[in-house]
């Protein structure tokens, strides 16, 4: 029989063992990175801040591989395909949910638009109409914890921590009635075929003011694509507005449009903040190529419930919806924190690059 010091020393080598089981993994592999964050030693510094996110950890890292991704969108070009006969860029589709122009991730928008660093846009009916809505009066800032019957008895909306006075509203209606008239005009005497994003465009055209994304939209020729056209205050005024004139929009024109820019894209890339209708929206007509090249999902949904918003990118790439040779990323994060950063170490830096080539160009 065995002594009671012998199952003892056993029983701590096993648990020893069990504690201190030696490693098998490289620290010098390529998949490991030693954890490190920034230093503010020597202060503070956005660029090393957004570069140190890599070696951060958690959704900081993903931060830093999402800034990898968006890059890699910007610097494709055809040139690098075989049998290429004209250079292109990369077709970026950008889609947001409303709530991210309600909030000053607008003006972030705003200067993505302005330089034409994106190809197509995709947003709900409220991304639409808070952006003209906010160049005739501005939203403000609130309290996520005002009370919302002392707020409907004053006429103020509450959108999170954002206040929209009902004023907002009787503005836009103000605005945008005459216009309806104009296109039910041009509609019955000129048979112009109205869509959303024809809607849209002409709206960009109307607002004419530098602080609007779809006035840049207008300006450069970018397609706004609004599924959902009529969920928002913009449905409201076409439900009243129906009472006196008719006015057709049609849906099916915008869907084969979307959806041909995807197909005859030499490469794609998707940046969504948000999820909803815009995510699936964009992802669908990058189902009709099988699939983007790149992918960039930002957004806080989570994927037990099934639903679309919060399925990760491996779930659209058995749909079709991305390559299966992608390296999609999800960031599981507020947009509102963390796309300006992601912008700053993306587009802004592409727009530096290309000011760049110009002086060069007009040196030769």
């Amino acid at each position: 029989r065995k002594s009671v010091m012998e199952v003892s020393d056993h029983n701590l080598n096993s648990s020893q063992n069990a504690v201190f089981k030696k490693s098998q993994f490289s620290p010098a592999a390529t998949e490991q990175r030693i954890v490190r964050g920034y230093d503010f030693s020597d202060g503070a510094n956005l660029d090393g801040l957004a570069a140190s996110m890599l070696t951060t950890g958690f959704q900081a890292t993903n931060v830093a591989f999402a800034i990898k991704e968006i890059n890699r969108m910007l610097d494709w070009t055809s040139k690098d395909v075989e049998g290429s006969t004209s250079p292109e860029k990369c077709c970026i589709f950008l889609a947001y949910t409303s709530n991210m122009i309600s909030s000053g991730i607008r003006e972030t928008i705003r200067f993505i638009v302005q330089h034409k660093m994106v190809s197509v846009l995709v947003s709900s009916a409220g991304g639409i109409e808070e952006d003209f809505i906010k160049c005739l009066a501005p939203t403000y800032l609130g309290d996520f914890k005002l009370k919302g019957q002392e707020l409907r008895n004053d006429g103020i909306n509450r959108l999170g921590n954002l206040l929209v006075p009902n004023e907002n509203y009787c503005l836009f209606e103000d605005w945008l009635t005459p216009i309806l008239n104009k296109m039910v005009d041009e509609q019955d005497n000129n048979s112009v075929l109205w869509t959303p994003s024809k809607f849209i465009h002409r709206l960009g055209k109307e607002i004419n003011h530098p602080d609007s994304v779809y006035y840049w939209a207008y300006k450069n020729d970018i397609p706004v694509f609004c599924p959902a056209i009529t969920d928002g205050s913009i449905g409201d005024m076409l439900y009243f507005f129906s009472y006196k004139r008719k006015l057709v929009i049609d849906v099916v024109e915008d869907i084969r449009r979307i959806n041909d820019i995807a197909v005859r894209a030499p490469c794609t890339g998707m940046i969504i903040l948000g999820g909803g209708v815009i995510k699936h929206h964009t992802c669908n007509a990058n189902l009709m190529r099988n699939g983007a090249e790149f992918s960039v999902f930002i957004n806080t949904g989570q994927e037990f419930d099934g639903s679309d918003s919060g399925a990760s990118p491996d779930e659209a790439v058995s749909w079709g919806k991305i390559k299966a040779t992608a390296t999609p990323i999800k960031v599981s994060a507020d947009a509102t924190m963390i796309f300006p950063l992601i912008v700053s170490q993306t587009f802004v830096k592409e727009l530096k690059k290309r000011k760049n080539n110009e002086l060069d160009d007009t040196s030769i």
